[in-house]
């Protein structure tokens, strides 16, 4: 198995550093060390590259389904367990550092004049085997009313979610919430290994993003989970189901059995009383490309934006 004293040079070109005030204290047991699940995860994941798909993206907002893009951009790299942060050095106290595979999730939809633009970001260990949880989790929210920005930190006891919004009620709020399967690591974990998704009765921490389209409170929601083969293609994809009892939302991300387990989709419907679904939105998957997108920033590298159907 390859551990992280074995990556590849070319690595270490993901390992921008950024800044961040703040650090915590992290209990033993939480050191993590960093071993690939898979025997192919290496070749595919430490290679010096990220994963970037677009999707085709229909968003329910104000009671009207809304067009968009959505793009995942999943990549692995170094983080601080104390503080939080992808480390400007990754030499010093590399102790306190582990590897994560990291989820960029952008969702961009137009409402009437104005334009959606919804990220989070989750960082999940590699690793997840010797510890369930991500150790962090952003989202930021803009259009032209105001943004809003929530991170989640995985503490000792649980997670600390913090909260900004330009909305008096909850403009500046902090939640504890104890530790439980974040509905944003569903990605990361399914992309890491479908079979560390739990399955049967099971407790979710509230999605940043749904939470800011619906306005929901952080909380931790009963929900049944379980594997669907899917009408499309039963041999080669799955879908993964999360329903929750609550409010009668039932995500469902489809993917591919084969490794890397590559997001072919996901739909969000919340189920009537009636039995009755209604569509709150779906995305299909248009392109995948693999790249160091952080050297191309020139004008001439716009051309890959086409190769994603972004223009």
């Amino acid at each position: 198995m390859i551990r992280v004293s074995a990556l590849p040079v070319a690595c270490a070109l993901l390992w921008v550093g950024c800044v961040l005030d703040g650090s915590r204290t992290v209990p033993e047991a939480m050191s993590i060390e960093a071993v690939p699940v898979n025997a192919d995860f290496g070749d595919y994941w430490y290679r010096g590259a990220a994963e970037i798909s677009s999707y085709d993206l229909e968003q329910l907002r104000y009671g009207e389904m809304r067009t968009g893009k959505a793009v995942h951009i999943f990549v692995t790299e170094p983080f601080s367990q104390s503080r939080h942060v992808k480390p400007d050095d990754e030499s010093a106290e590399p102790h306190d550092h582990v590897t994560v595979l990291k989820l960029n999730r952008i969702l961009q939809f137009t409402t009437g004049i104005y334009p959606y633009s919804l990220m989070s970001s989750v960082f999940t260990p590699v690793s997840g085997n010797h510890d369930p949880h991500s150790l962090k989790v952003t989202a930021t929210a803009q259009e032209w009313c105001g943004h809003t920005f929530a991170q989640y930190d995985l503490e000792a006891d649980g997670y600390k979610i913090r909260h900004h919004s330009y909305f008096e009620s909850n403009a500046d709020t902090t939640v504890r919430l104890p530790r439980a399967i974040l509905e944003d690591e569903l990605w990361t974990k399914l992309r890491l290994d479908p079979s560390s998704l739990p399955v049967g009765e099971i407790q979710v921490i509230t999605g940043a993003l749904h939470q800011r389209l619906s306005h929901a409170p952080y909380e931790v929601a009963s929900a049944q989970s379980q594997f669907l083969a899917t009408e499309e293609s039963p041999s080669g994809e799955q879908a993964y189901e999360v329903a929750f009892e609550s409010g009668g939302r039932v995500l469902t991300i489809r993917y591919e059995v084969a490794f890397p387990h590559r997001v072919t989709g996901w739909t969000e419907d919340v189920v009537a009383a009636t039995g009755e679904r209604h569509l709150v939105s779906q995305a299909v998957l248009d392109q995948t490309l693999t790249i160091d997108y952080w050297n191309h920033n020139r004008l001439t590298d716009e051309s890959f934006r086409a190769k994603l159907n972004l223009d």
